[in-house]
């Protein structure tokens, strides 16, 4: 886990900032899947995962409960707020500040990659409570 964290660290310090357009796409495709966690709405969720993910979990139902298991700030929260993003070759990291139910703030790393129909499907999400050594 540790190694995908400073993995997504390096990526993001050789990635310029984000255009303005490209962060509003994105932040647009995270809410969006977020709000499909609120309301239980796997299917939806699940449609704004990239192929690789649907590769790993190939059903929207095993998709919802590996979010539900291993992301639960991800999946329910008090505040989701987006932080610095940044872009280069179709590809955008997004930070997201969570404080999950319990009052606990969480540091999500949301990772995103254009698709050959011109959309942003999320290709990765890494979760370390704020403050964790990375």
């Amino acid at each position: 886990m540790r190694a995908v964290v400073l993995l997504l660290a390096c990526l993001l310090a050789f990635l310029a900032p984000a255009r303005a357009d490209d962060v509003a796409a994105a932040q647009n495709v995270i809410r969006a899947q977020e709000q499909a966690f609120a309301s239980d709405d796997a299917a939806a969720a699940y449609s704004h995962a990239a192929p690789e993910i649907k590769q790993l979990f190939p059903q929207a139902d095993i998709f919802m409960q590996m979010v539900r298991q291993g992301y639960a700030p991800v999946y329910r929260h008090k505040s989701f707020e987006f932080g610095e993003a940044r872009s280069a070759g179709g590809r955008i990291a997004q930070r997201v500040h969570i404080v999950d139910d319990n009052g606990e703030a969480w540091e999500a790393m949301y990772t995103l990659e254009q698709q050959s129909d011109g959309s942003l499907k999320i290709t990765g999400c890494s979760l370390l409570k704020a403050g964790q050594a990375v």
